[in-house]
Formats: C-alpha cells, structure tokens, sequence
C-alpha cells in the first residue's frame, strides 16, 4: 500500500505542475514558466505522466546519496567548435594543413550538399582564426575548386551535380527559389495513417530533400496526436545489395561511416534550414566499479571477463529478463512507482551480491525492478543518447515537422552513438516495445511508456532540469516514441537465440554468438567504396613517381609474385588462385571440406544460394563445432575491408560493384 499511496500524493503534485505549464492556473497565479511549442501541442491530461515521474526521480534523488558524476560544460567560441566538427569528420588535415590521403579521399566522395557542410564549418573556421590574427590558413577555394566561397544555404539545386558532388570550376548551378510559404506536411496531422510510406537507404538523405520553407517552426494550431494510430506506416525495401549491419563491416569502415554520418547529418539538418547543436561536455568524476553510476563502457569491460563477447552490461540484463518474465502483464508497471525504501535497499544489495551470484532475485517485486532499471539509465554517468548529441535529438522534432525526416535524422544519431550506448538503447527499446504489447493487461499504451521513460532518458544525473528541458517534455517523449515504434527500420536483430518471450541474449549470456545492429544505410556504404578507391589510386600515382618502387614492382611483376592480400583474406594453392572469367567468382571456405569452387553468376543468384550449396557439398566432411556456428558469405579486400553480405544480397550486383574481391564463407566476427 506504501507505493499507491505514494503515487496518489504525487499525483496532485503533478496536476498542479502540468497545470502550471498548460497555462490552465488561475489569472492571479502567473504560470512558473512560459509554454513552449511542443507542450502546446499536448493537453495536460495527457502529459500527467511526465510530470509525476519527474516529481518521482526528483524524490528518489533527494532520499539517495549524491554521488552523481557531475558534467561540467565548457564554454566554446564559434571556430572552437567548428574546429572539433572537422576533427570529428576526419578532416583535422584542413586544419594542420597536411596533405593526407585519407582526408582527400573523403572530400572527394563528398556529395554536393555534404560538400556545402563542410565548405561552410571550414568558412566559419578560417574567418575565426582571421579575426584572431593567428597563422595563415588554407582558402576554402583551393579545398573545394570554386569560385564562390560564400554558397547560398537556403536554395534548392535543379541541374545535375557531379557525381562528387562538388560544384567544378566554372560551373553556375540553376536555382529554384522557395516560398516561405512552401511549408513541409506534418506527418502526424496530415495523410492517412493507412498509406504506406518508403524509405530508402540508397540515396543521400539530405541531397533528397526538394523544396524547403525559409522557416520551419512549429504553428499553434500543430499538435503531437497521443493516439498510435496517428503515426505513419513505413516500409524499408532492401537494395539488390541487401541490409548491412554496423557488426557486418570492418572496425576501419566503421570509422570512415562515421565520419559520413556526421557530415551527412550536418548536411540535412542544413538543408532544413536548421541547426545542429551538439553540447561540449567535460567528465569530472565517475566511478570505475560497481553497477549504478558507472560508465557503460566500464561495465562491459568488468563483465567481458566473466562473459567474452557481451555487448549489454549483465545487470542491465538481468532486470530485463526479471520484468519480462514476471512484470509485462502488471497493471501500470514502470508508470507506478516501487517503494522507495526497498529500490533503495535493493540497489545497496545488488552492488554487494550481484557479481557473487548470491542475490534473490524472488524476492524483487515487479514495480521495484522498473524502478531499478530507470535508476539505472538516470544514474549513468553519461546519459544513453550521450550529452553531445542530446540537443540534436530535441531538434529534430522541434524543428523538423515531417516524421519521415525524423526518422532519417534519428537514423544518422544512432550511427554516431558509441557502440555499448547503440546496443544498450536497443535492448531497453525491445522491452519498452514488449510492454506496450500487453498494454490490455498492463494499461500501458505506446503514449503513457513515452511520458514515463523520456525524463529518465533526457533529464540526466548530476544536472537537474532547466526551464528549457521542462518545457520539452512533449518533445521528448515523441523522441521516445519514435523509437520504440520504429525500431525495426534502425535495428536489426538476427541470429541471437532467445529465451521465451524474453529480449536478453542467451547466445551473450553463454559467451555464443548473437547480433544485435543498426542498419547501415547503402548510401554511406557505397561513399566508403568510393573513398576506399580514391585512397588506392592516390596511392597508385604516388607509388609511380618513386622509380624505385616503379623498378621493385616490375620485377615483382616477372617474379609473378602475389602483392600482400588484405586483412582477413584467405591463401591458397596457386592452382586455385588462376585468372577467373567475368561473371564467375570464386568463393572459399576454409573450414570445409572442400575449400573452394567456381560459382557461375547471374542476375538472380543470392548469397545464401552459394552458401546453401556449399552447406549441400560438404554436409557430411562437416565437423560438429563447424555446424554450430552461423556461416557466412564475406566480401574481403577491394573497395571494402571487409563485409559480410546479407543472405539476400544478389551477387552479380555485389561482384559488379567490387571485382576485385575475394569471397570466403566463414563465420560471422564477434
């Protein structure tokens, strides 16, 4: 009874504040802050749940220890910041004023509006040094080859770009002019919920945005619709390429999306006339043991020597599996609150015992263990969506109306979250899902899960909530919505083994083998084919001014001798490694009997049919350990490090776009 009572004394609390910020006080009574546009667009029946868990965390902070890792935020000027973007995009060579290869090479892959971005942080840059009298940099017109260093932002191009998407020397693009009155449809209002949109991974989001309002804010009359019917249906087609994986690329290709990823959400969100703010944050203290109020990272590396390959930490995933199994049909769980008094002994307890394998988990109640878990993501020191990327993720509904255009800016947000941060945010995301799934037990629609999780995402431990945050709580309780709706078109999941009706890895919990990604959009990947090609035939031109070298490859040349086969390549006897003519690969799998064969292509031929008939050939030489393990078809060297290739993916087009590689079966990296 402690709990409900607790929840019906805070529940007026809330009513007074959500009243407050609606506006609804009484004249005599001024609100305590202005609305903001998102709460405008809620009434404040509906918002009651944000606000009493808000009023819940500010109680719980207030009976527990302050040990909260505090964030300092430095201040910055414009060209700091500037100069820590274009780090941040791997080109600190504009800066240091090197000549590196790798930095050509992405600017070269560029497409035009990403090649606007960077032109335009590199302008801001350089005139901030000038003004700072210090040493002479580089003009942006040697970097770009145009003529006009001051691009228009706000324009819309109608004549074809090269392919580089960089404007050429002597090229005048034609422009089409925007009326302000050009407003983009608001995907909640607009439209039938019925229609089924696309989304497509194959072209550049930002260089797919046509026509653009000269302003974007939010009217009065625009609402966020609570009802789930309300948001729109999308469909994701996969490319003759198939979906790729964050896990299905190589560590170094990885890096390279990344750098894209930033430059591509720079590029959209300038393309939309808006912003895009990231916050500059300094790490004071953090705890380096325990469980509540420790890094991420740390966490996954106390818990990897007990369970190699774990990718979400193990208490994360025990209170997990502890509500899945016994709290999903509870009746306003995670929304009422545990007793104070017991999360507290409990946290206290779980930091002595956990690891010991000693704690009775029996003895947890199910309103207890939501808010364990909620302790746990509040109490991280650095919040799950990171502090540098948080004003972003406020932005794109604030400011950015259409919900197709949020989704492909949270798309290009979740590339740039770290690694244990992408895979702990989708492991709570399929829970979150799995309880509004028994919303006609539980009470908790798709709505009420959003109000009661964003506080606890977005109002992070160690600063507490300013009037600009209060008032986004509309806003971010979209944000959450948003992704736990659409996490099937961000994430993948495949190959992991589940417990019954559960979301915890067995496969990680064992140490196996279980994949838990975001989807790679095609675009980025084939950018990184191209930058892979560029730094190759940099280095071609370079290697053939060296006569030394010229007269070393000549003889390598006659000697007949293999140049050195990249990372992850197999070797084999000369009799396998002859000429091979168009349109056949040769495909090995060094685990298998037989290790190699002749595949003959054609336009229908997919990867899992290769795998399928070496599966059918060498079915009986298999060992037992070899028929465990997943196989897999991997594209290695080349334009790409390596890739492993999405069953569906159809060869012909793979093999087209990167001849040069070597294709070996094998299983999937962990």
């Amino acid at each position: 009874f402690s709990s409900l009572s607790l929840f019906r004394k805070s529940l007026s609390r809330c009513r007074r504040i959500n009243r407050m910020l609606s506006n609804e006080s009484v004249p005599t009574s001024p609100p305590a802050f202005s609305r903001s546009n998102s709460q405008a667009s809620m009434d404040s029946t509906s918002m009651e749940d944000f606000w009493c868990e808000v009023e819940s965390i500010k109680e719980s902070s207030e009976d527990g220890p302050e040990e909260a890792t505090l964030l300092e935020f430095k201040p910055a000027d414009e060209g700091e910041l500037e100069a820590e973007w274009l780090q941040d995009v791997g080109l600190s060579t504009l800066i240091s004023g090197a000549e590196e290869e790798d930095g050509q090479a992405l600017l070269s892959t560029l497409t035009r509006t990403q090649a606007a971005a960077v032109q335009k942080r590199y302008n801001t840059y350089t005139q901030t040094l000038r003004k700072k009298n210090k040493h002479t940099v580089r003009d942006v017109r040697d970097i770009f080859g145009t003529n006009d260093s001051s691009p228009t932002f706000e324009t819309v191009p109608v004549s074809p770009v090269p392919s580089n998407g960089i404007q050429l020397p002597g090229q005048k693009p034609v422009w089409k002019s925007v009326s302000s009155n050009s407003c983009l449809d608001c995907g909640l209002d607009k439209g039938s919920s019925s229609i089924t949109e696309e989304l497509s991974y194959e072209v550049s989001f930002s260089e797919s945005i046509t026509v653009l309002p000269k302003t974007r804010e939010w009217t009065k009359s625009q609402r966020f619709k609570k009802e789930d019917s309300a948001l729109p249906k999308f469909i994701v087609r996969k490319s003759r390429f198939g979906l790729t994986e964050v896990g299905d690329l190589s560590p170094e290709d990885m890096k390279k999306i990344r750098y894209l990823s930033l430059i591509e959400l720079t590029a959209f969100y300038d393309a939309l006339g808006v912003e895009l703010k990231r916050n500059r944050a300094e790490r004071v203290r953090r705890r380096e043991n325990g469980l509540f109020g420790v890094p991420l990272t740390v966490l996954l590396e106390n818990d990897q020597k007990k369970v190699p390959g774990i990718k979400v930490p193990l208490i994360f995933q025990k209170l997990l599996l502890k509500l899945e199994e016994t709290g999903l049909e509870t009746e306003g769980i995670l929304r009422v609150p545990g007793s104070a008094s017991r999360v507290k002994n409990l946290h206290q307890e779980l930091e002595a015992k956990f690891y010991e394998d000693t704690f009775d988990w029996d003895q947890v109640r199910n309103n207890d263990a939501a808010g364990l878990l909620k302790m746990f993501i509040r109490e991280l020191p650095s919040p799950l969506f990171t502090v540098e990327y948080l004003p972003a993720f406020i932005t794109l509904v604030e400011k950015i109306p259409k919900v197709k255009l949020q989704l492909q800016a949270l798309h290009l947000l979740i590339m740039l979250l770290p690694e244990a941060n992408r895979d702990t945010a989708k492991a709570f995301l399929q829970f979150l899902k799995k309880v509004v799934a028994n919303e006609g037990k539980n009470k908790m629609n798709l709505w009420n899960v959003s109000m009661i999780v964003a506080p606890n995402l977005f109002i992070y431990k160690g600063k507490r909530a300013n009037q600009q945050e209060m008032q986004a709580a509309a806003t971010t309780a979209h944000i959450v919505r948003l992704l736990i709706r659409y996490q099937d078109i961000l994430w993948t999941v495949s190959n992991a083994r589940y417990l019954s009706n559960t979301s915890v890895y067995v496969g990680e919990c064992r140490g196996e083998r279980s994949r838990l990604d975001a989807k790679v959009p095609s675009f980025l990947i084939s950018q990184v084919r191209k930058m892979n090609e560029a730094a190759i035939n940099n280095s071609k031109r370079q290697l053939m001014f060296d006569k030394g070298v010229r007269k070393l490859l000549r003889r390598k040349t006659m000697e007949r001798e293999r140049p050195e086969r990249p990372e992850g390549a197999v070797t084999f006897p000369p009799y396998l490694q002859s000429d091979i003519p168009e349109g056949v690969i040769r495909v090995y799998a060094p685990l298998h009997s037989k290790v190699s064969m002749a595949i003959q292509l054609n336009s229908q031929t997919k990867a899992k049919d290769i795998l399928a008939r070496f599966h059918c050939e060498n079915s009986c030489g298999l060992s037992q350990n070899v028929r465990r393990q997943i196989q897999s078809l991997h594209e290695v060297g080349g334009n790409i490090g390596q890739h492993c290739l999405d069953p569906d993916a159809y060869m012909l087009d793979v093999y087209r776009a990167n001849p040069q590689a070597e294709w070996v079966i094998k299983p999937k990296a962990s």
